[in-house]
């Protein structure tokens, strides 16, 4: 009997497969839907450093210091429909989440410091979730910050996150770093215990009859999982805390790829989004006839095989694969 179960930041899941934060998972009835449809954990969707910094403004008018750090953030949530999306809301789907699902449930963050608002995560942690993601969202585009300032930000919000909880705390990042393979390595020694690669950050479009900036790209692509399985391929076995991998695994076969790169498990939404929930059970049904088919009864028994680890060269590896495929592409 071919056994699905895999581990992800010291929790045990049933099948690799995790729902990602997003709209999917804003409310107990989506995540009993995803959980009998075969998901085996979810992130509950997003709250933002800026929400809980707006509601503690408004609970704390005795203040000496007014919150001021992204002003213009904290405005938005006070004139928005985000207004209604209140930490309490927030603790209380955890904690019904926590009672009524099979399946571990993970707390998320989108978080940009490490100021003020990092007393939350312990009210996350009594509120029964199993894990905190935090998704660490700067991408680099103050040429007045140098990347080792960037770069300083995520350590000072770990330390400062696992002062506060025993919980496993997992981040989510991009792969803007100038050195991404060094800096991955020194976020896995930080005391997390997971890494997903990578988040999606929002994507900007023109109008041209309006000319105003408009969203672009909002759900992700099947092409878009190349860039993550490049990254788990590199980094499998050489971090110290486990991998998942995000943004574009649409189907079963770019999950059995990214387990086969070295993922502990993935991520997932856009594909729920096109396809629907039952996309869950298809995905693991392609992987379970793939590991039938190949005589795999376990997925430790192939996760990593295509691994760079695995190379004897890796370096070597990389530049063989460049100069196969663009020597061999017609012109």
């Amino acid at each position: 009997m071919i056994d699905l179960s895999t581990s992800f930041a010291g929790i045990k899941l049933k099948n690799p497969i995790i729902i990602g934060s997003s709209g999917l998972t804003d409310s107990l009835e989506n995540i009993i839907e995803l959980e009998n449809k075969g998901a085996a954990a979810v992130v509950i969707k997003s709250l933002f450093e800026e929400e809980i910094l707006r509601e503690m403004k408004a609970n704390i008018n005795s203040m000496n210091s007014e919150i001021s750090i992204y002003p213009e953030a904290l405005d938005f949530y006070e004139d928005t429909i985000y207004k209604k999306e209140s930490t309490t809301d927030f603790l209380n789907l955890i904690e019904k989440s926590r009672n009524s699902a099979n399946i571990p449930i993970i707390a998320n963050i989108n978080c940009i410091s490490a100021k003020q608002w990092t007393y939350f995560p312990k009210l996350i942690e009594s509120a029964g979730a199993h894990a905190l993601e935090l998704n660490i969202f700067i991408l680099p585009s103050d040429i007045k910050r140098s990347a080792q300032d960037n770069e300083k930000i995520y350590f000072e919000i770990i330390e400062e996150v696992r002062s506060q909880i025993k919980l496993p705390l997992i981040i989510k990042l991009s792969p803007y770093f100038s050195n991404l393979a060094s800096f991955l390595n020194k976020l896995s020694q930080s005391g997390i215990a997971g890494l997903v690669l990578f988040n999606r950050f929002y994507n900007p479009d023109f109008d041209l009859d309006s000319l105003e900036i408009t969203s672009g790209g909002v759900l992700s692509s099947p092409s878009d999982f190349y860039l993550s399985l490049r990254w788990i391929a590199i980094m499998a076995e050489r971090v110290e805390c486990s991998l998942a991998a995000s943004t574009g695994v649409h189907d079963g076969s770019a999950l059995t790829k990214q387990l086969l790169a070295g993922a502990n498990a993935v991520e997932i939404a856009s594909t729920i989004y096109k396809k629907g929930p039952g996309q869950i059970t298809r995905m693991l049904d392609e992987l379970e006839e793939w590991m039938g088919k190949k005589g795999f009864k376990t997925i430790e028994d192939f996760r990593g095989k295509l691994s760079q680890k695995k190379s004897k060269d890796p370096a070597a590896y990389e530049r063989v694969q460049f100069m196969k495929y663009f020597r061999g592409f017609p012109v």
